[in-house]
Parts: structure tokens; sequence; C-alpha cells
């Protein structure tokens, strides 16, 4: 696996050629193979989507959640989803946390 830094207009080309929807573009972005992860998603939802390999661009979790990963604050977990969408604009719920 490689991190690479790159410049404000290359990471929002990379997201709009994924299809990353708007709402849920986030300054956290990954290329994992052929997925997009975009923003705080966790892992066992990343673990799933490489196990099922859906006919999907990748998935994404909006904002920053209070109990997502990175953004944990005690016991306090607030209620987000992960949301899967395609290039053409289709978003479902991937997992309810």
């Amino acid at each position: 696996m490689e991190a690479r830094d790159v410049s404000d207009p290359q990471l929002s080309g990379i997201k709009n050629q994924s299809g990353v929807p708007d709402a849920l573009q986030t300054c956290h972005t990954a290329v994992l193979g052929r997925y997009i992860i975009e923003g705080h998603v966790p892992a066992e939802d990343i673990q799933r989507l490489l196990k099922e390999k859906p006919a999907i661009a990748g998935i994404g979790v909006a904002g920053m959640p209070i109990g997502s990963p990175g953004m944990e604050q005690g016991a306090r977990k607030d209620p987000f989803n992960t949301i899967a969408f395609t290039k053409n604009g289709q978003q479902v719920v991937f997992a309810h946390h």
C-alpha cells in the first residue's frame, strides 16, 4: 500500500472521476483497489467491502460524526450511516452505526 499527498485540485479530480457524491466529500479520501473510501469509515465496513466486492464505486461517511473512527469522544457515539455509491449517482445505506 502506498500513501501519497496530492494537491487539492488533484484530490477533487479523483473524487469527481470516482463518483463521490458532493454530500459525502470530506478531507479524507483513500483509493483501495477499485474502490474509493471517503471520510471516517469504520474498518469493519472496509473489510466487508473488500470481502463482498459489490458493484459500486465506493463507500463514505458524511461529516465527522462523534464516535466514528478518529472522532471518538469518550463513550459518546452519535448514530451515522456508511453510504455506498456508484459512479452514476446512486446511493444506498451500506451500514448503520
